[in-house]
C-alpha cells in the first residue's frame, strides 16, 4: 500500500469550508455471524444493535448521517442516529475481496498483510479503495453543509483511505487490529490527525 500522504489541502471547498473538515467514521457493530451468510449480507442482532445506541449520547442529533451500502453498517448508523433518516453511499462499503469466513483466524493474517501493503489476488487494490472512498467523503461532505458527517463504514477501507491521507499510527495494521465493534474515530482532515474516541 502507498504511504504517499497528502494534506487536506486537494480536497474541493466544500469539504474544507463544512463540518467535514472535521468528521467522524463509525466502524460497525459486530454482526451475528454465520459462514453461510457472506460478510456483505450480514445483520447485527440484539447485542449489535444495543452496542450501536450506546454511542447515541456521543455524537449531536443534528448531524448528516451516511453509510455504506452494507446492512450491518446501516443498522449501526440507524441505532446510533435513532432515526432511519440515513444516506447509503456504495463508496464507503468494505474492501472487495474473495469470501473468507471471518471468524476464521486466516482472514485476520490476510488483512493484517493487507494493510501492510500486500495486495492478495482477488482483492481490491489499495488505490482504488482510497480513490471511492475519497469521492464519497467529497460528495456527502457537500450535502452535509455544516453539519458534523457521520460516516459509518467498516475497518479495512476507511484504515486504508485514512493511510492515503495522513500517517496512520501506530501502522496502518496496527491501528485496525484495535478497533473495537462498534468504534468511533475522530478525524480531522486539516491537521492531518485520526484517533479513536476514548482511547
Amino acid at each position: 500500500m502507498s504511504r504517499r500522504y497528502r494534506s487536506a489541502a486537494g480536497y474541493p471547498a466544500a469539504v474544507s469550508a463544512t463540518g467535514a473538515g472535521r468528521l467522524v467514521l463509525v466502524r460497525h457493530a459486530m454482526p451475528e455471524l454465520d459462514p453461510a451468510v457472506p460478510s456483505t449480507w450480514r445483520r447485527l442482532g440484539e447485542a449489535g444493535r444495543a452496542a450501536a445506541r450506546a454511542l447515541r449520547p456521543l455524537l449531536p442529533g443534528s448531524a448528516y448521517h451516511v453509510a455504506s451500502d452494507e446492512p450491518k453498517a446501516v443498522q449501526t448508523l440507524r441505532e446510533l442516529a435513532g432515526h432511519h433518516d440515513v444516506a447509503t453511499d456504495p463508496g464507503f462499503a468494505e474492501v472487495h475481496h474473495r469470501y473468507v469466513w471471518a471468524a476464521d483466524h486466516g482472514y485476520r493474517a490476510l488483512a493484517y498483510a493487507y494493510l501492510e501493503g500486500v495486495c492478495h489476488e482477488g482483492w481490491e487494490p489499495h488505490a482504488l479503495v482510497a480513490a471511492r472512498f475519497d469521492a464519497a467523503v467529497v460528495r456527502h461532505a457537500a450535502a452535509a453543509g455544516d453539519r458534523m458527517l457521520v460516516v459509518g463504514t467498516h475497518g479495512l477501507a476507511p484504515t486504508v483511505w485514512l493511510a492515503s491521507r495522513m500517517r496512520v499510527e501506530p501502522s496502518p495494521a496496527r491501528f485496525w487490529a484495535a478497533l473495537r465493534w462498534p468504534e468511533l474515530i475522530d478525524v480531522a482532515l486539516t491537521a492531518g490527525t485520526a484517533s479513536r474516541r476514548g482511547t
